[in-house]
């Protein structure tokens, strides 16, 4: 079995986060397609006002327990097996519950930004997560041990496997 040696470049990390985009794409299309089917294909009215309160807690509770169970059973999301990386605690143990918990609140955070809608456009409402999540990931390429600001606050790192 490989081990987790050293820290592993904000790259593999960035190579890593579109790869999981897409596992997360998928995620959301099952989930969505289960939803029409005990919905009946009611999910929205003529309006396109979601009808079935659940949908959305239901799709963030899905995609947030892919990233936990990954990172606690194994230590790896789907995109990050092919670049040869896994989530640890500092020590290069695996990730707690508990610490996969905190670790996914804090990297969930610029979704919030998302509540900025009304006051001002979608397009510009879209981007801001995306912005947030940049600067969640900016001390990666220059922390030594390239740790994001949800590593940090965890206390987990992304290290290379052997």
């Amino acid at each position: 079995m490989s081990t987790a040696v050293s820290p592993a470049p904000a790259w593999r990390r960035l190579a890593a986060i579109v790869y999981d985009v897409l596992a997360v794409v998928a995620i959301v299309m099952v989930v969505g397609l289960l939803a029409q089917f005990a919905t009946g294909g009611s999910l929205f009215d003529a309006q396109g006002h979601l009808l079935a309160w659940w949908y959305q807690p239901l799709q963030g509770l899905v995609v947030g327990a892919y990233f936990i169970v990954s990172w606690v059973r194994g230590g790896q999301t789907l995109g990050m097996r092919p670049w040869r990386i896994r989530v640890t605690d500092a020590e290069g143990m695996p990730v707690t519950w508990r610490r996969g918990c905190v670790r996914l609140a804090v990297a969930a955070l610029p979704l919030l930004l998302l509540t900025i809608y009304p006051l001002t456009t979608l397009k510009i409402a879209l981007s801001a997560p995306v912005v947030g999540w940049l600067v969640v990931l900016l001390p990666a390429f220059f922390d030594t041990r390239r740790r994001a600001l949800h590593d940090m606050v965890a206390g987990t790192e992304i290290r290379r496997l052997a």
